[in-house]
């Protein structure tokens, strides 16, 4: 799936990816909805057209700052700010991918239905209610404002075959350091409920 169509005018940002340690930062509240701020959120919408992705979090272009921009608009609105998921319910499994991954993609178990509440680019406060895809959109990219990645979500056997071919990946870099390589706490992470 693809982004909704955006103005051409703005440049894309360069993808960071695994291993790179920006995407394990916990990032900071948008305090003011500046030029640069509608900027940022512009460039990641052509972004996230340019790379065929359905959701894009700050980190992903190297900006620590809470923000995402998503591709169902007409679901809820393709950028938003500061944003707080305030319920989660059910379950639902779906095969998930990361542009800051790319080509693995692997079954994952999240809540089925979230209620989020965040900023616009227009500066309004919405809340939203989301099942299926749009829950699970909004639960990664704000899982990656708080420095979680979608592998570290994965148990068993899915993460032990993740983890050997991210530590390939990232063999001789400074990403041997990341929690999914190292088996550091990540916070905030829930831990896996047993069976």
């Amino acid at each position: 799936m693809s982004a909704a169509p955006v103005e051409a005018t703005a440049e894309p940002i360069p993808l960071r990816f695994f291993g790179d340690q920006m995407l394990r930062r916990v990032c900071e509240p948008v305090t003011d909805i500046t030029g640069d701020i509608i900027e940022l959120a512009e460039r990641m919408l052509v972004t996230m057209q340019v790379e065929e992705g359905v959701g894009l979090a700050g980190p992903q272009v190297g900006r620590t700052l809470r923000i995402f921009t998503h591709a169902l608009p007409d679901l809820a609105p393709p950028v938003l700010i500061n944003p707080e998921i305030v319920d989660l319910h059910g379950e639902w499994s779906y095969s998930e991918g990361c542009l800051s991954i790319p080509g693995m993609h692997y079954e994952l178990v999240r809540p089925g239905t979230v209620h989020l509440r965040a900023w616009t680019i227009e500066g309004e406060e919405v809340e939203i209610e989301a099942d299926e895809l749009l829950a699970r959109v909004l639960q990664h990219e704000n899982d990656h404002l708080d420095g979680v990645l979608f592998v570290d979500r994965l148990t068993g056997a899915a993460r032990a075959e993740a983890t050997d071919i991210l530590a390939a990946r990232v063999a001789g870099t400074l990403g041997t350091s990341d929690p999914l390589l190292t088996g550091r706490a990540i916070p905030g992470l829930r831990k896996p409920r047993s069976a």
